[in-house]
């Protein structure tokens, strides 16, 4: 088998990163679109060649010719259709985050346990094209021992409105949203210790401030300036200890009074450290004098498409079993603990013990 035959659940904005990655492998072939709104369904579907167009997942899901889907829907439907998916007999690649709740991940790896299928969860900057490099020198020891980690993604006006608002739909704000993709990132290179204690607060202050003009941002397929009901955190911040004594720190905002945005993401070894965003850089010494390492590639930070490529390439050669995937359901459900635990630290004041 060298092709597989691919269906898409969901036609938001993230589908297309991964449309346009299918479209370019040479071992995919897209046969299927779903999305409650069949003109939206059928725009893509007429795009990239598709020819069977659903609003029922399930409907989708019963064609024995779909052997894997991509899960893009709304956080809240991502258990349910991964679920279903596996118990049809396909492989799942599901967006970020895994699920809502601990519960639906727990679920979600019983069914990959019992289906024999797998799921690889949409951790798409594990596949950055600088982190493959980073992996090597970690791996090689070149950094020693990773202690320490921190990282903060800050938009000043970010509030995509919408779904990514509602917090029944979404599960929280910036934290699950873009919060889950440093943390994600930052304890993958850690080497993936176990989680110790988690200490986090959460902050809804300012709405979707759609009032502000000169100024533009993504906004939600849904969105609404005037709606600005907000169940969600405009900020959170966390401190997470893990058992063998490391630590990572992380601050993420949909919107705050800052002077511009801003993305930073390190991490600190007993040989050297790295800076990983805005582009990759390692620090370490060599002869008693401290030293700066500049490698020279093509694309030093995070390439948004150029990273969905990779990962949907790492998942349709994990389908073909040419590798296993790195980004298991394992994983997933780790992510959604410690998301949650930052939520409940938050609502009760108190840190969290695992």
């Amino acid at each position: 088998m060298s092709t597989i035959k691919v269906g898409v659940i969901g036609c938001g904005s993230i589908s297309e990163s991964h449309f346009q990655a299918y479209h370019i492998n040479p071992n995919v072939e897209i046969i299927a679109v779903c999305d409650l709104k069949e003109d939206r369904a059928r725009a893509k579907a007429d795009k990239y060649k598709a020819s069977n167009v659903y609003t029922d997942y399930n409907e989708l899901l019963a064609n024995p010719e779909v052997q894997a889907v991509s899960v893009c829907t709304w956080n809240n439907t991502h258990a349910e259709i991964s679920i279903a998916a596996l118990r049809a007999g396909k492989n799942v690649l599901c967006e970020k985050p895994l699920c809502k709740t601990v519960d639906e991940a727990l679920q979600v790896e019983q069914a990959v346990r019992e289906t024999g299928k797998f799921l690889q969860v949409g951790y798409v900057r594990r596949h950055a094209s600088n982190i493959a490099v980073l992996k090597k020198f970690i791996d090689a020891g070149d950094l020693g021992e990773i202690y320490f980690a921190k990282a903060s993604l800050i938009r000043r006006l970010g509030n995509p409105g919408g779904w990514f608002s509602d917090k029944e739909r979404s599960g929280g704000g910036p934290l699950i949203d873009i919060g889950v993709h440093v943390i994600d990132l930052c304890w993958y290179l850690m080497g993936k210790p176990k989680v110790k204690s988690v200490s986090g607060n959460t902050y809804n202050k300012l709405g979707n401030r759609s009032h502000i003009e000169n100024f533009d941002f993504y906004k939600a397929a849904d969105y609404d300036a005037a709606d600005n009901v907000n169940t969600v955190e405009d900020m959170a911040n966390v401190l997470i200890r893990f058992e063998n004594g490391a630590s990572l720190m992380v601050d993420v905002s949909f919107t705050l009074h800052a002077k511009k945005e801003s993305g930073t993401i390190n991490i600190y070894g007993s040989k050297g450290g790295a800076e990983i965003e805005p582009v990759l850089s390692i620090a370490t010494e060599r002869h008693n004098t401290i030293i700066n390492i500049e490698p020279q590639l093509t694309t030093p930070g995070f390439d948004f498409q150029g990273a969905f490529n990779n990962e949907i390439s790492h998942f349709i050669d994990s389908c073909l079993g040419n590798i296993e995937t790195n980004s298991p359901v394992e994983d997933g459900v780790e992510m959604i603990k410690i998301l949650n635990a930052v939520y409940k630290s938050a609502e009760e004041g108190i840190e969290i013990r695992f």
